[in-house]
């Protein structure tokens, strides 16, 4: 029977422009122990990425070979392109009694807490859609329809943060990274996503998430609107559409 691995697992989730790779480098410089696992992909290298350092970079020939094997932890296909963890790397670093950073998407975290249940999982949030769509903008790498594409889709990877164990809102690096290390000792309950005041903060992210998404569908629903509203008004006699009336409420409060 194999024995139970002595590091810990940390997997980490975040918006595309919400900071993440800054701030999991951030900590691995401060904390030289932990293992960064790197991941694999198919897309091409950025002119800044080194193979072996930043990804392990495969065609998807070989990316697919690697998949049938059982070497992929997790995978996804993400903007046209494939990632994934590496199973036999992550397993070597918690047997060797190392704490392993996972950096991968909210689909890949999911897959690794259903094979990894006591990993420790971590979202990373901008303070605002706003903020988000200048990181994205800033970066200069992408076309302006690439940029857009990011955005709907990033728009859409926040409403996942509740499926983590804890945010983190990366408004400023060192108290993101200072919150960070508190996760990683075990001392993370302000951060925890069972904590009212986080919530109350995502919650005030993610209305600007919902009037950013309302604001590019409104003119295309008012008929499903309407429609929307009077079922409710009919329907709702014993609560079963509480949630899409209080969504009815908060798009008519815009």
């Amino acid at each position: 029977m194999m024995s139970e691995p002595a590091g810990k697992l940390f997997v980490f989730a975040a918006p595309s422009g919400a900071g993440k790779t800054t701030l999991v480098h951030a900590m691995v410089a401060k904390h030289p122990e932990l293992r960064f696992s790197i991941s694999y992909t198919t897309r091409r290298p950025r002119r800044n990425e080194a193979n072996g350092v930043d990804y392990l970079f495969v065609s998807e020939e070989e990316f697919m070979r690697l998949r049938d094997q059982g070497e992929m932890l997790e995978y996804a296909e993400v903007f046209d392109h494939y990632y994934a963890t590496s199973r036999s790397q992550v397993e070597k670093h918690l047997a060797d009694n190392r704490n392993v950073i996972l950096e991968i998407d909210w689909q890949g975290a999911r897959q690794v807490r259903e094979s990894m249940p006591e990993c420790v999982s971590i979202f990373i949030l901008p303070p605002s859609v706003a903020e988000l769509e200048r990181r994205l903008r800033d970066r200069r790498t992408d076309s302006p329809e690439v940029i857009e594409r990011r955005l709907r889709d990033a728009l859409s990877d926040m409403s996942h943060w509740d499926e983590f164990d804890y945010v983190i809102i990366n408004d400023d690096l060192d108290q993101a990274v200072a919150d960070l290390e508190a996760v990683l000792a075990g001392d993370g309950a302000r951060s925890s996503t069972a904590d009212p005041e986080l919530r109350q903060r995502i919650e005030a992210i993610t209305d600007e998430r919902l009037r950013a998404a309302l604001a590019s569908v409104r003119p295309s629903i008012g008929p499903w609107l309407e429609t929307a509203r009077n079922h409710v008004v009919y329907s709702n006699r014993g609560g079963e559409y509480d949630e899409l009336e209080a969504f009815l409420r908060r798009y008519d409060a815009r």
